[in-house]
C-alpha cells in the first residue's frame, strides 16, 4: 500500500525536459515581439501587474494557457510568483519563454522519464536501456556512511539537470529581483520548523527544485540547515509575496477543484488528492480575496497526475477559456495601467535558443566536488584542452554527465556552460557517490505463468572503476549471472561474466508438444573488445559453454535424438544498433544486430572436424504513416555452416521475440512455441502499429520464411507462412496484452497471454 501511495504521488508532479522542438515557435514570438509599441502617453508606468500561478500538478499546465489570453491582451508583466508548478511555469516565464514557447516544450516530454532517476541512455549502452525495460522497480542500497542528500523516492537529478539547462545563463546565485528580465519569487516549505521559505535569491533552478519537492516522492533540496519540500505545504497561491514585491494589481490563476464531500471519497486517490487539497489551503482564502483579477480554472476530469498528451492538451485549452471569459476584465485593467487599447509589449524570448549541436568555445573547465583522479580520467577520456581550442555543444555536455554517472558512478553530475568573454566556463559538478542499486523485475504468460528476475548493480572503486552486475531469475526456467564490467579512460569497456541456466524447455512439432528436455547450462565469457558510442555497440570476445542434459520426455517423432554433454569454445563477434524511440512500441528509427561465431570443443576443431559457423542477423526499420500507424518491415534470418550440429545449438522458431526460451530462438508470426527448423533459416515480416489513444496498441503481423538443411534447398521446400493480431495496453508495469496467430506449418490457432517486460 505504501508503495502504491508513493508511485501515485510520484507522478503527481512532471517536469520539463526538451526545447529542441520550440524553434519554429521561438522564430514566430520573436517577430511578434517586434511589433511597434503604442504606449500611450498618459500611460501609467509606476502601477505594477504581477501573475500568481498556484501549484497543482499537472492541472498547473492550465496556467500555460491564462499565459497566452493574457498576452493576447497586451498586459505587461512586472512581477510574476508561482509555487510548485506554478513555480515552474513562472520560473521560466521569467527568463522569456513565453507563453506559446511553453506550450511547445510540454508538449515534447517524455513525462515518465524526466519524473524518475533513469539515465538517458537512448545516447548510451545497450544493455542499460534494456535493464530500464525489464525491471519494473529500482531502489538504492546504502551500506556504510548515511547519504542525507537523500529522502525521497526520486532523488531529482533528471530534474535538476531538466532546470539546468532550460535555465542555461541564470544558473550562478543570482537576485530574482534584478537579474531576471521579469522580477520572480517561488515558494518552499522548510519541513524542519514547517515554516513557509520564500526564493527571492539564489540559483534559479534549485528554487524551482525545491518549490516541487513533494515530500516522501522527491529528495528535498537542503539549504544550510533548512530542508526545503513542496510550497504548497504552505503557500499554495502567493499573492501576498506579489504585493510584499511591490504588485498594485494581481492576475492570479488557481486550479484547485470544487471542495469535496464524503460521497467523494470512494478511491485511494481521492483520499490523497483531499489531504493534499487541505495542506494546500494555508493563506488560500486571504490571498484569493486581494486578487484583482482570479481565473479559476475548471480542471474537472484531472488530477495532479494527468500528463497525458490529450489531458495536457484539454488543460492548456481550458486554461485558455476560462481567461477568456475574463477578457473584459483585462482589457478594463489595460485602460486603468493607462495603456492604448492596440498596445502591446513585447514578448519575452529566451536567450538560450541554441540547438543541441550548437558549438560554444571553451575558454576553462572547472570541476567540483570531484578527486583529482576523477577529474584526470573525465579529461583524458574526452580529451578537454582549452589550449587546443576546445568547444561544447549540448550533446557534449549530456555526454559528459552521462560519464560521470555511469563510470565514475555519481548519483548526480551536472555540466553547466557559463558565459565568459568570448566563449563559456564550463563547470562539471559531481554529486553523491552512487549507491548499489537493486532492481526487481516480474511477468505472466500463459506458458510460464509467473516468473520473477531480481538484479543488483554494485560499483567498484578502484583505481579503474569497475561495475558487478548481478540477476537471479526465479520460474519455470531457473538463472543466475554475474558480469564484471571495467571502465577505462577509453570507450571500451571490457567484461567478465558467467552464468548458470537451469532449463526446463518443451519442444512442439507442427503445433503439438512433442518432447521435453531438461538440462543445465554454464556460461562464461571474457569479451575484450566491449565498445558503447551513443546506441551502437560492437563485441569481440570468447566464449565457454558447458550443457548437461538432466532429462528427456521422449515421443515417437523424437526417438532418436541423441542428447551429449559436452564443453564448447567459441569466437564471437556482434555487431548492435538501435535508434528506435521506444523499446516496445517505436515509432521511428532502426535496429539491426548482426552476429558471427565460430564453435569448436577444443578451440579449434569441434568432433575432430571444422568447426561450426553461426551467421545470424536481423534488421527492422519504422516508418510513421501518421501520427497513430507505423509500418515495421524485418528481415531476419540464421545460417549454420558445418558437418556435426548439437541439438543444443539448432535453429528455432516460435514466440514474439528473440532469444526468449533459448538464446538461438527467432520469432515468427502465427508460432507459439519452440518448433525446430533447418539449419538455414530466412524470413521477413511485416508489422503494422495502431496507436489507439496515449496507451493502447493494435499489431498486426504477417510473415514468411524458408527453411532448410542445405542451401540448394531453400527455395524447394515450402514457404511458412504466418500471420498474428495482438492487442496491448502499455503500462507503467510493463505491456499487459494478448495475441492471436495462425500458420500453415501448424494449421492451428494459439492465443498468448502476456503480462509484464520481456526476460
Amino acid at each position: 500500500m505504501a508503495i502504491a501511495l508513493i508511485l501515485v504521488t510520484v507522478s503527481m508532479h512532471g517536469q520539463f525536459l526538451q526545447t529542441s522542438n520550440v524553434k519554429d515557435s521561438l522564430a514566430q514570438q520573436t517577430n511578434t515581439s517586434a511589433q511597434t509599441e503604442a504606449k500611450s502617453p498618459n500611460g501609467n508606468i509606476n502601477k505594477k501587474v504581477a501573475v500568481v500561478l498556484s501549484g497543482g500538478g499537472a492541472k498547473g499546465l492550465a496556467h500555460i494557457g491564462v499565459l497566452k489570453v493574457i498576452e493576447r491582451a497586451g498586459i505587461p508583466i512586472d512581477i510574476i510568483t508561482g509555487t510548485s508548478m506554478g513555480s515552474i511555469v513562472g520560473g521560466l516565464y521569467s527568463i522569456g519563454y513565453n507563453a506559446n514557447v511553453l506550450d511547445s516544450v510540454v508538449r515534447v516530454q517524455d513525462w515518465s522519464y524526466v519524473i524518475s532517476d533513469k539515465e538517458n541512455l537512448w545516447k548510451q549502452s545497450l544493455a542499460d536501456r534494456q535493464k530500464q525495460n525489464t525491471y519494473v522497480f529500482t531502489t538504492g542500497m546504502t551500506i556504510g556512511k548515511r547519504n542525507y542528500n537523500d529522502g525521497g523516492f526520486i532523488k531529482g537529478k533528471n530534474l535538476a539537470e531538466l532546470f539546468s539547462r532550460l535555465c542555461a545563463g541564470y544558473t550562478d546565485s543570482l537576485d530574482f529581483s534584478k537579474d531576471l528580465p521579469i522580477p520572480f519569487a517561488c515558494v518552499a516549505t522548510n519541513i524542519i520548523d514547517n515554516t513557509e521559505y520564500d526564493f527571492h535569491s539564489g540559483r534559479l533552478p534549485w528554487a524551482m527544485r525545491a518549490s516541487m519537492a513533494i515530500p516522501a516522492a522527491f529528495s528535498p533540496v537542503r539549504v544550510g540547515d533548512k530542508v526545503l519540500v513542496d510550497g504548497g505545504l504552505r503557500n499554495n497561491f502567493p499573492v501576498d509575496i506579489a504585493k510584499e514585491m511591490g504588485a498594485d494589481y494581481v492576475i492570479g490563476v488557481t486550479v484547485q477543484g470544487a471542495p469535496k464531500v464524503a460521497a467523494d471519497m470512494g478511491s485511494t486517490m481521492s483520499i490523497l488528492s483531499q489531504i493534499i487539497d487541505v495542506n494546500c489551503k494555508n493563506k488560500y482564502e486571504e490571498n484569493l480575496a486581494v486578487t484583482d483579477i482570479p481565473i479559476r480554472v475548471n480542471t474537472t476530469g484531472y488530477n495532479a497526475a494527468s500528463f497525458s498528451h490529450n489531458a495536457v492538451d484539454t488543460l492548456i485549452r481550458r486554461g485558455e477559456e476560462e481567461a477568456m471569459k475574463h477578457w473584459d476584465e483585462l482589457l478594463e485593467l489595460k485602460r486603468r495601467l493607462g495603456l492604448a487599447d492596440n498596445y502591446r509589449p513585447p514578448l519575452p524570448v529566451p536567450q538560450n535558443t541554441m540547438t543541441m549541436s550548437t558549438k560554444r568555445k571553451v575558454v576553462a573547465y572547472v570541476f567540483e566536488n570531484m578527486t583529482p583522479y576523477d577529474e584526470q580520467f573525465i579529461r583524458e577520456k574526452f580529451r578537454l584542452n582549452t589550449s587546443a581550442g576546445d568547444s561544447i555543444d549540448a550533446i557534449r555536455e549530456q555526454q559528459l554527465t552521462t560519464s560521470m554517472r555511469m563510470d565514475l558512478f555519481y548519483q548526480t553530475a551536472e555540466c553547466v556552460s557559463t558565459p565568459e568573454g568570448d566563449g563559456v566556463r564550463v563547470v562539471l559538478t559531481a554529486g553523491n557517490r552512487k549507491t548499489n542499486q537493486a532492481y526487481v523485475g516480474l511477468r505472466f504468460d500463459n506458458e510460464e505463468h509467473a516468473a520473477v528476475q531480481l538484479g543488483a548493480d554494485i560499483p567498484i572503486r578502484a583505481s579503474m572503476p569497475l561495475s558487478a552486475d548481478f540477476m537471479v531469475r526465479l520460474g519455470k526456467r531457473m538463472m543466475g549471472k554475474g558480469i564484471l564490467t571495467f571502465h577505462p579512460r577509453s570507450y571500451t569497456c571490457p567484461t567478465l561474466s558467467y552464468s548458470f541456466c537451469r532449463n526446463d524447455v518443451d519442444i512442439y512439432v507442427d503445433g503439438y508438444r512433442d518432447y521435453n528436455i531438461l538440462y543445465n547450462h554454464h556460461q562464461a565469457e571474457f569479451t575484450p573488445l566491449n565498445f558503447d558510442v551513443r546506441h551502437f555497440n560492437l563485441k569481440i570476445g570468447l566464449r565457454w559453454d558447458y550443457v548437461h542434459y538432466l532429462d528427456m520426455l521422449e515421443s515417437s517423432k523424437s526417438a532418436g535424438i541423441t542428447l551429449e554433454n559436452n564443453h564448447y569454445f567459441s569466437y564471437r563477434a556482434e555487431v548492435n544498433y538501435n535508434s528506435e524511440d521506444n523499446w516496445y512500441f517505436p515509432t521511428r528509427g532502426a535496429r539491426f544486430k548482426a552476429g558471427y561465431a565460430y564453435i569448436t570443443d577444443n578451440f579449434t576443431k569441434l568432433e575432430k572436424k571444422a568447426g561450426l559457423s553461426d551467421v545470424n542477423a536481423n534488421w527492422r526499420m519504422s516508418f510513421s504513416v501518421n501520427k497513430k500507424l507505423t509500418l515495421q518491415p524485418m528481415v531476419y534470418g540464421r545460417l549454420i555452416f558445418g558437418n556435426h550440429l548439437p541439438i543444443f545449438f539448432c535453429n528455432a522458431i516460435g514466440g514474439n521475440s528473440f532469444g526468449h526460451y533459448v538464446e538461438q530462438q527467432m520469432p515468427f508470426a502465427g508460432i507459439g512455441n519452440i518448433e525446430y527448423v533447418g539449419r538455414h533459416f530466412l524470413s521477413v515480416q511485416l508489422q503494422a502499429q495502431q496507436r489507439m489513444g496515449s496507451s493502447h496498441y493494435l499489431l498486426v503481423r504477417m510473415a514468411g520464411a524458408q527453411q532448410a538443411d542445405r542451401m540448394n534447398n531453400l527455395l524447394k521446400i515450402k514457404t511458412l507462412l504466418g500471420w498474428q493480431a495482438a492487442y496491448y495496453y502499455n503500462t507503467m508495469f510493463g505491456p499487459v496484452g494478448v495475441a492471436l496467430g495462425y500458420s500453415n506449418h501448424t494449421k492451428k490457432t494459439y492465443i498468448y497471454l502476456n503480462l509484464g517486460y520481456e526476460f
